[in-house]
């Protein structure tokens, strides 16, 4: 089986050092990036399976390379873990804002660290193994197989948690999600995130599908739904 790659882009040389060991005894290929510009040419020519990504980084912060490695087609679909110090509660927000797939803050436990990275590869396996490949409803076609999601053979620029979301709502039309089963849905169920970080996601989803952007409905006091075939789903919100 192939060992899974993972990259860390972190500029403290004793966190990089300890994080990498740990994870290199875990059995994971790891390749370490010292500031962003280098991190982001690791991403791009390497592909790994997650990218753990600190958010104060020199030359490029993490913020914009978690940015490009979404909006490149090669790297958009790399699974990224945000490391950092911050832990505001804005911070986060825009942590997913920009694509990151986890957040974990400093100081971190490397044991839980590692159960994140576990997570998202789980999840990951899952999607890619599920045994309906092929799920299409309203003009809008989730490939689990090629992980591509298109319109009218268009593909979209989704990240892993939004195309996760989608798929989730997507295969059963007009059944009202909370957060909390969107985020355990699509994020993981030992992702500790807020209610707010679906909002967050959902808003860009609804970008990116643009025209097609009505069939993500708010549902009141509740959370999200994707739009019933008959149109008469009710409590729908703006």
């Amino acid at each position: 089986m192939d060992r899974k790659r993972i990259l860390i882009v972190e500029d403290d040389h004793s966190l990089a050092e300890i994080v990498a060991y740990n994870i290199g005894q875990a059995g994971y290929e790891v390749t370490v990036a010292r500031d962003g510009a280098e991190g982001l040419r690791l991403a791009e020519s390497l592909t790994p399976d997650v990218v753990i990504l600190d958010l104060m980084l020199p030359v490029m912060d993490g913020m914009e390379v978690c940015r490009r490695i979404r909006s490149n087609a090669e790297t958009a679909n790399l699974l990224v873990l945000m490391l950092t110090a911050k832990s505001e509660e804005a911070d986060e927000v825009i942590g997913f804002s920009v694509g990151a797939d986890d957040y974990v803050t400093k100081p971190f436990s490397v044991k839980v660290l590692l159960e994140r990275i576990k997570a998202l590869l789980r999840r990951r396996e899952a999607t890619t193994s599920d045994h309906s490949e092929m799920v299409s409803c309203q003009g809008i076609t989730v490939d689990l197989r090629r992980h591509r999601v298109s319109i009218d053979d268009v593909e979209l620029d989704l990240t892993p948690s939004e195309f996760r979301l989608l798929e989730t709502m997507i295969r059963q039309p007009g059944r009202a999600f909370t957060r909390d089963q969107l985020i355990d849905s699509a994020l993981g169920e030992n992702t500790i995130v807020l209610e707010r970080t679906i909002d967050v996601h959902i808003r860009s989803l609804r970008k990116k599908l643009a025209g097609n952007s009505s069939v993500i409905e708010t549902v009141r006091g509740v959370g999200y739904r994707f739009r019933d075939r008959s149109g008469k789903n009710e409590l729908v919100g703006v």
